[in-house]
């Protein structure tokens, strides 16, 4: 009874997470309106740098790795572990800030899987998996241009989801997060008349 209790609790986050996508303010526009693959690095980078998300990770079984299941924007960033019987917990702060730095280690040595694929064998960490994710990148964003510009990088991290589909799913919801985002400024600027009240609310709320 304890353990549903406490998958429910984290379900019910999630969906508390995913209504906040409808929150999201001063996000970037949507600049990567092709498909190459420039455009999709370029929309990683700024949604990594400008929007919150809730991600599951699953813990392969046989110890076989990690992959990232599910993905989303959100008005508070939240890491999801979901362990081969099924079983979830958030990962705290402590975890994800020890994760990060241990693998920006690996990324200095020149021993992540992530920028260096000649040392992958086949599978990645917790901790590689996390900055391959809006949520991880965002979090480990001072590592900067070691991720950011490194093509390994861009390369490895798409494969970090459990399937193409997750991918694709994950990016198109923080491009409809932005565009809702850049839809909502859009009214706000042409309503703006006698509404200085309204604005400077809207911004204390989401402490912009």
């Amino acid at each position: 009874m304890k353990k549903r209790n406490h998958i429910k609790k984290i379900s019910d986050y999630a969906i508390v997470g995913g209504l906040g996508a409808l929150l999201v303010t001063g996000l970037v526009g949507c600049q990567d309106r092709g498909s190459n693959q420039q455009g999709d690095n370029a929309a990683f980078t700024n949604a990594s740098q400008k929007q919150n998300a809730f991600v599951i990770i699953e813990q392969l079984p046989n110890n076989k790795g990690y992959k990232i299941v599910d993905e989303f924007p959100a008005n508070k960033t939240t890491v999801v572990l979901r362990q081969p019987d099924g079983s979830e917990r958030i990962l705290t702060k402590d975890e994800i800030d020890k994760l990060v730095k241990q693998e920006a280690a690996k990324i200095d040595a020149g021993t992540s899987p992530l920028t260096n694929p000649e040392v992958s064998n086949g599978t990645m960490g917790l901790g590689g998996v996390l900055l391959s994710s809006i949520a991880g990148a965002m979090i480990g964003s001072w590592i900067g241009n070691k991720l950011f510009n490194n093509q390994n990088y861009q390369a490895q991290r798409r494969t970090q989801y459990k399937s193409p589909q997750t991918y694709t799913r994950s990016k198109e919801s923080f491009k409809k997060a932005a565009s809702s985002a850049n839809r909502t400024s859009s009214t706000k600027k042409s309503g703006f008349f006698g509404s200085k009240s309204s604005s400077s609310g809207s911004r204390s709320f989401f402490g912009g």
